[in-house]
């Protein structure tokens, strides 16, 4: 049970005694399982889509210094979006915060893609993260509310699967689309695709409603609402002070600091920050390496473009393989008997993960051929997969049914803040290497230039996701 939040589901909610068996496809689940991997399915279209067009994107608006906040900035706004979606799934169910976060979703996209300049290019990546906080919440309540505990392994497996289609074809039609129609209508073209799941998914979810009703009409709690603004505005201030790097951003930096620190200490169950064991450090390890991961893939693309004179399709196409082998890791973790071995498999991906991250540096030495990246990123999509999907089962079964909407949230408040951390401490550190300079001068010529920025992003996300695997031994509470 969390301290950061002591009245959340109530226990009428969530369905923890029946069983009417049968698996995520039967006939009592089929609907339900192709509406939220439909979800997922563009999210994920999305993801490997931006990233694929994001260096160009970036140069074409003139913002290769604020890179990284085109990706840290959807994060700091999830980092709100995950407690309100949270408690409004706590005390409304999931149904509207799941529809209102895929129309604010939408609504980014947009504004991202008809943006005149990078500030608002970063202002429509917010948005995304706005509505992306409530989708992400929502669909780990319906999982914990819908399905029984035997199921949940499976539909975290099928979210990780869902990954797969977009990952081959993603970086293909983004690549496409980017070299020949213009970046923009890479964000352009995603809304229509929002259509699919809103027309799939909604009356086997309005039938859940109805199955599992909340009982609880509370208010929100202002306290949390107030601590997750905070949260999101220290981050977007220390971002801002670290792009500075001047005395000037010191003010930004120590005024991000005292608003981020107290509102983390706040939302995060007790003994987070210290790696308490149990559920502390389930919900740390998913910043971990999520941070670790997605910091280190962002730079990837933009690696291969200016060091190795790629094309932005195979640029985005390097990546792939990450997206296929994650789908592995997950299914591997889903099978029968591997229960027993949940918290090797988690230390386990934090080792692959760490080996794939410093691996894919090695392109950065003129005599390594370049598919050694992709092999990277394979080996690291098991690890993701192994340890992302564990540590979902891990924080589902440590929760009462009373809690499960704001450990679903803190889970992936840990998520987006390990994201926003470590993704601008990598802007940070690209920009203090001069790796925006070097970028610019070095774009589509396949000059070496400097690879000393994009060598330090990757050695410290795989030093980071290290220290995860030492982590992982405190997963489960001393008997």
């Amino acid at each position: 049970m969390t301290t950061a939040s002591p009245t959340s589901v109530d226990s009428a909610s969530i369905p923890t005694g029946s069983d009417p068996g049968g698996g995520v496809m039967s006939a009592r689940y089929r609907a339900l399982t192709l509406g939220i991997v439909s979800v997922v399915l563009v999210i994920a279209f999305e993801a490997t889509a931006v990233n694929t067009a994001m260096p160009t994107a970036a140069r074409q608006l003139d913002g290769l210094q604020l890179y990284a906040f085109a990706f840290s900035g959807y994060f700091t706004t999830t980092l709100f979006a995950l407690v309100v979606s949270g408690q409004w799934c706590d005390r409304r169910g999931p149904l509207r915060p799941l529809f209102t976060g895929i129309a604010v979703f939408g609504a980014g996209l947009v504004v991202a893609g008809t943006a005149p300049g990078m500030w608002v290019f970063v202002a429509g990546r917010a948005i995304q993260g706005l509505g992306g906080g409530l989708v992400i919440v929502a669909l780990y309540v319906v999982v914990g509310r819908a399905y029984p505990e035997r199921l949940r392994p499976s539909v975290f497996a099928a979210f990780s699967s869902a990954w797969v289609l977009p990952s081959i074809v993603g970086p293909l039609v983004s690549g496409a689309v980017t070299q020949h129609l213009g970046w923009r209508w890479v964000f352009l073209a995603v809304p229509a695709l929002i259509l699919l799941p809103l027309a799939v998914m909604g009356p086997a979810l309005t039938r859940s409603e109805r199955e599992h009703p909340v009982l609880r009409g509370a208010d929100f709690d202002r306290r949390r609402t107030l601590l997750a603004a905070m949260a999101a505005v220290g981050a977007g201030l220390l971002q801002y002070a670290g792009q500075r790097r001047d005395l000037v951003g010191l003010v930004p930096g120590i005024a991000g600091a005292a608003l981020l620190v107290p509102a983390v200490l706040g939302l995060l169950p007790k003994g987070t920050l210290r790696a308490g064991r149990g559920l502390p450090t389930v919900i740390l390890l998913r910043g971990v390496a999520a941070g670790a991961f997605f910091a280190a893939e962002a730079f990837i693309p933009l690696m291969m473009t200016t060091q190795r004179g790629f094309s932005p399709t195979l640029a985005g196409l390097t990546l792939t393989s990450g997206g296929l082998s994650w789908a592995l890791g997950s299914w591997l973790q889903g099978r029968p008997g591997a229960e027993r071995y949940r918290g090797a498999m988690i230390r386990g991906g934090f080792v692959l993960t760490a080996v794939a991250i410093a691996g894919s540096a090695l392109v950065l030495v003129p005599a390594v051929p370049s598919w050694t990246a992709s092999v990277a990123w394979g080996v690291g999509g098991v690890g993701m997969g192994l340890t992302v999907a564990s540590v979902s089962v891990l924080m589902m079964r440590l929760s009462a049914p009373e809690d499960a909407g704001a450990n679903s949230a803190a889970l992936q408040m840990s998520d987006a803040l390990g994201n926003v951390l470590l993704t601008g401490l990598a802007g940070v550190l690209f920009a203090a290497l001069g790796g925006g300079s070097l970028a610019a001068a070095h774009e589509g010529t396949g000059a070496d230039g400097s690879p000393g920025a994009f060598a330090a992003i990757l050695l410290v996300m795989a030093a980071v996701a290290a220290l995860g695997a030492l982590l992982a031994g405190r997963v489960r509470a001393r008997s």
